[in-house]
C-alpha cells in the first residue's frame, strides 16, 4: 500500500497530540533544533512501517521493517540530522542505509539535495515511491556498496550513516568536503558509539556522541 493511499493525518496514532508528545520527549532528551523537531513533528511516521506496526509508530523506538533493517528510533533520527547540520557548510548530503525512507524525509527538506544509497533492491523501490507519495524529490537514489559510498557526486558537505561500520569506511572519508561532517554508528553490536567526524585541512576530528544501537554495514551490493 502507498503513502497515498493511506492517510497523512486524523486521530488517534497520526493525531498532532500524539505527534507532539513525541516532540516533546525529544526535547527533554536534548533535541534543540527547531527545523529538526518541526520535521519529527510532521513526517508521517505511521507510514513508513508496516501497516499492523502503524500504532506503534510514534513511539520513541526502532521498529522492523523487513529484511533484517529496522526504522531507526526517532530520537536517534534527530540527534543524527541535528548533529549533522550544525555547521554545515555546503548544501549536499550523502546518506548511507535509505531503509524505508524515514530518515530521508526528515534531511531531505533541510538540505539543497541528497544522494542516498541502499544495498536491498526491495526497500529502496518502496521508498523512492514513498518519497514520491510525500512530494519529496530532492532525492536521487542508488542501489549499492554503502562502504563504497557514491564516488560520482563528492565531494560532501555532510554524510549521514544508519548502519554500523566496525572501522571508519575509507571511502566515506575520501568523499568528505573540508569542512564536512560524518555522522556514523562505530562499534561491534552491544559496543557501538555515534561518532561526528569533521574533516579539517589536514586531518579528521572525531567526537563521540553517545552509545547507539544499529544493525550492521553491510559489505557488497
Amino acid at each position: 500500500m502507498s503513502a497515498g493511499s493511506r492517510t497523512l493525518s486524523g486521530i488517534g496514532m497520526t493525531s498532532a497530540r500524539t505527534r507532539e508528545r513525541l516532540v516533546k520527549r525529544l526535547k527533554d532528551q536534548g533535541i534543540r533544533s527547531e527545523a529538526v523537531l518541526e520535521r519529527i513533528r510532521s513526517v508521517p511516521r505511521h507510514l513508513f512501517v508496516d501497516e499492523a506496526l502503524a500504532s506503534r509508530a510514534y513511539e520513541d523506538t526502532a521498529l522492523p521493517i523487513g529484511h533484517g533493517q529496522t526504522i531507526s528510533q526517532p530520537f536517534i533520527v534527530a540527534r543524527m540530522t541535528e548533529a549533522l547540520l550544525d555547521g554545515l557548510d555546503g548544501d549536499t548530503v550523502l546518506e548511507i542505509g535509505t531503509g524505508c525512507g524515514y530518515q530521508t524525509a526528515v534531511l531531505a527538506p533541510l538540505v539543497k539535495r541528497v544522494y542516498s544509497v541502499e544495498r536491498v533492491g526491495d526497500l529502496l523501490r518502496k521508498t523512492r515511491q514513498r518519497l514520491r507519495d510525500l512530494n519529496i524529490y530532492n532525492v536521487q537514489f542508488r542501489p549499492g556498496d554503502g562502504w563504497q559510498g557514491w564516488k560520482k557526486y563528492a565531494p560532501y558537505a555532510g554524510i549521514i550513516v544508519a548502519a554500523a561500520a566496525s572501522e571508519l569506511p575509507e571511502a566515506l572519508l575520501a568523499q568528505l568536503a573540508p569542512g564536512g561532517r560524518l555522522v556514523i554508528p562505530i562499534g561491534p553490536p552491544g559496543r557501538q558509539e555515534l561518532m561526528l567526524v569533521v574533516r579539517q585541512a589536514d586531518h579528521f576530528e572525531e567526537r563521540s556522541l553517545g552509545a547507539v544501537s544499529f544493525v550492521p554495514l553491510v559489505h557488497g551490493g
